[in-house]
């Protein structure tokens, strides 16, 4: 997928003039930001064998809690915290209702997705909302800033980075997905684990929605957010994060991200109707996913090769 990235960034920066200029380098890297991060909480999730249909409504909602909080009076740093602290409560019910009563979690997710779409509506009449324009340096940091939102990307891919790949809990969360009998039975705490993941999806998803907000000025509660939940999802199986369990990376799904991202800007430079992007996107969906399984078959034959070597 990187050596694909590159192609379709040297070809577009060949063959359309605007492909580099600042501008649009701007509008690929605003397009490539919340995909990825909402992916990150994804990987976390798919790696785990679980999914969160909901991050892409927290996405959109959560921007609404911190515009009522300022609103009221309450400082934007403080707003923001507190915004983030629902964002986590929200994958705690997801997470909960998943380990307790045992539902899946495209069911879970899904029932969230619709109830805090309907509280939306509800409480803002399906109207506009403007966030905060203080001027202030927090609004640069959370979004103002002509980079933040890339910078708090790549902030938060090295974080999600160390703690899939450099932590226990990262340690925990593949090995539960890869095999939750054998995880639960070597004294990992498995329901604590899947919580925590859900938890990581419903902060990430608050964060970037917040700095995304406002860094375009306003707030649609007509927007659902499922469509960047789908894209960090297929990001994240593109980039090799696999749907089954037991694999995931939060680079993968950066380079499945930015492939989206130069096939949107470059599709539209060129003119081309955006069906052909969304024909571009199922295929390569399609064909991540067949890669993914053939690659977990022959990872489990060559396991079992030598299991039978070893004896």
């Amino acid at each position: 997928m990187f050596v694909v990235a590159v192609i379709l960034f040297v070809y577009f920066g060949a063959t359309s003039p605007q492909f580099l200029t600042e501008f649009n380098i701007v509008t690929l890297v605003d397009f490539i930001a919340p995909v990825a991060v909402i992916s990150f909480g994804e990987v976390m999730l798919l790696t785990l064998g679980e999914m969160d249909l909901s991050a892409g409504t927290i996405f959109i909602f959560m921007p609404f809690v911190t515009q009522a909080l300022f609103s009221a009076g309450v400082p934007l740093l403080v707003a923001i915290l507190i915004t983030l602290v629902v964002g986590a409560l929200i994958g705690v019910v997801n997470g909960l209702i998943v380990v307790v009563f045992g539902l899946p979690s495209f069911i879970t997710t899904l029932g969230t997705l619709f109830a805090l779409d309907g509280i939306m509506l509800v409480v803002t009449n399906a109207n506009e909302a403007t966030m905060p324009t203080t001027g202030t340096t927090v609004e640069k940091i959370f979004g103002l800033g002509r980079w933040s939102e890339i910078l708090w990307a790549l902030a938060m891919l090295i974080v999600m980075y160390l703690i899939l790949h450099r932590s226990r809990m990262g340690l925990h969360i593949t090995a539960t997905g890869g095999n939750r009998t054998g995880a639960a039975e070597a004294g990992i705490p498995v329901k604590r684990v899947i919580v925590w993941a859900f938890v990581m999806s419903g902060v990430l998803a608050t964060l970037v929605g917040i700095i995304d907000a406002t860094r375009v000025g306003t707030i649609d509660p007509g927007d659902p957010g499922t469509t960047e939940m789908f894209y960090a999802m297929a990001a994240a199986v593109i980039g090799g994060t696999a749907t089954t369990g037991g694999r995931g990376t939060q680079i993968g799904a950066v380079i499945g991200a930015t492939v989206f991202g130069i096939l949107y800007v470059g599709f539209t430079l060129k003119g081309i109707n955006a069906n052909a992007f969304v024909l571009i996107l199922g295929i390569a969906i399609l064909v991540a996913m067949a890669v993914n399984v053939q690659l977990s078959r022959v990872t489990q034959r060559r396991g079992g090769s030598k299991g039978r070597r070893s004896k």
